[in-house]
């Protein structure tokens, strides 16, 4: 079975159009139909679903999917293991991070690669961490530096992994700042400023008030957290926020209740890492 033809199968379904691939590929459109009709013929069957409006797979092509993921994954290990000489740290390096992650941690973990080891070319993404793990299936980076969650697919190997305290804050001025011992009753009579609902953080925080039996107030849920910080100083609202965001702009809340979430940098389970990913992973581990 033709590794390109595989190559290009994976690529149409990940981009979900044949121009797509064809960009991704540096390829031009014809010759990625020519290999994924190359694909049909060895295989007998139709693996792409033309007939719809919005491509999709066929019952061979679902089958075949995991099994291609494999073979390309396979396929980057062994080259990775005949090309890689002792020692020598270079290549491209391609990276998801989540804005709060890019903001708060990545810069120093960079500066540190890019000083010491100058031949490696990054590549770097910033997206929320539910995106991340979508783009990482389709293979689009090494590494991802995201929150994790409980229901994270088993197909991710997390490779770093640090706690990340948070805490109810509201702006100074806020009538829950002169609470002494704000509840979760008190919070609920005031808008919440949160993640969208998808999130682990928001997921956490709603699991809190669902056991209250109270119901959150959340208004102009944004995945930005400086941004969630900015509107919560100015008294939109009260929010929970990393400790290492906290700053004289805003008041702790001493609500009994603890939030907590983790971050990490997670990979793909199988898939051998490049020398730099494993050195920025080293310096992740150092520095953090």
């Amino acid at each position: 079975m033709d590794t390109q033809a595989l190559t290009a199968f994976v690529a149409v379904v990940d981009e979900g159009s044949f121009s797509e691939a064809a960009e991704v590929l540096h390829l031009t459109q014809s010759a990625i139909s020519k290999r994924v009709a190359t694909l049909e013929q060895q295989l007998g069957a139709p693996v792409i679903d033309r007939s719809q409006r919005k491509l999709g797979l066929t019952d061979a092509g679902t089958r075949l999917l995991p099994h291609a993921r494999r073979i390309l994954d396979e396929l980057h290990n062994a080259r990775l293991s005949v090309s890689t000489k002792t020692g020598e740290v270079r290549g491209h390096l391609s990276l998801i991070a989540s804005h709060h992650i890019g903001l708060h941690h990545l810069p120093a973990w960079l500066r540190r690669l890019n000083r010491d080891y100058p031949e490696v070319d990054l590549g770097l993404q910033f997206m929320d961490s539910e995106s991340a793990f979508d783009h990482m299936r389709k293979r689009s980076a090494e590494l991802a530096f995201v929150t994790l969650n409980d229901t994270m697919d088993r197909r991710f190997e997390v490779h770093v992994r640090w706690a990340d305290p948070m805490a109810f804050v509201v702006a100074n001025e806020h009538p829950l700042a002169d609470v002494a011992a704000p509840t979760l009753y008190d919070l609920a009579h005031y808008n919440a400023l949160l993640p969208d609902t998808g999130t682990a953080t928001y997921r956490a925080i709603s699991g809190l008030f669902l056991e209250a039996n109270l119901a959150l107030r959340p208004q102009m849920p944004t995945n930005y957290l400086e941004t969630i910080k900015m509107m919560t100083s100015v008294g939109l609202g009260w929010s929970v926020l990393p400790r290492t965001m906290i700053d004289h702009s805003l008041s702790v809340l001493a609500v009994p209740e603890t939030v907590s979430r983790m971050l990490g940098a997670v990979g793909l389970r199988g898939r051998l890492l490049t020398g730099p990913a494993q050195v920025l992973l080293g310096i992740a581990q150092e520095l953090r």
